[in-house]
């Protein structure tokens, strides 16, 4: 089977465009693309992700475990588990890993929640 070459007629949408016109074309196309894949990645989590996230965050695989059960029995998964500890260290003006042990020591729940308005416990 031989494929017809068509590309002269398929280019004709472009053939007029600058060089930096096509540069923008590129990527306003890429960013559509990508639209689907990162909408997907903000609403969707595991515990597995979240853990590597925080042990990324400087924590141990146990200390990981324990803070992404944490969000978890709060409702927070959906938030990610990063970002509550990220953004709970912002809001303390605390060092995140200093934030991370507050949490372990059951500290900074309540302001967790408020921080994000948690609601019930998560499926995941």
């Amino acid at each position: 089977m031989k494929r017809n070459d068509d590309f002269k007629e398929r280019r004709k949408h472009l053939a007029d465009l600058s060089e930096s016109e096509l540069e923008s074309k590129f990527w306003e196309l890429a960013e559509k693309i990508m639209d689907p894949v990162v909408d997907l990645a903000k609403k969707n989590t595991t515990p597995s992700i979240e853990r590597s996230v925080i042990m990324r965050m400087g924590f141990s695989s146990i200390e990981s475990k324990a803070i992404v059960e944490g969000v978890i029995d709060r409702g927070l998964m959906g938030k990610g588990a990063g970002n509550v500890l990220y953004k709970l260290s912002k809001d303390k003006n605390l060092e995140i890993r200093e934030t991370g042990l507050k949490l372990l020591d059951g500290e900074l729940w309540d302001r967790a929640i408020e921080l994000f308005n948690g609601g019930g416990k998560s499926e995941h």
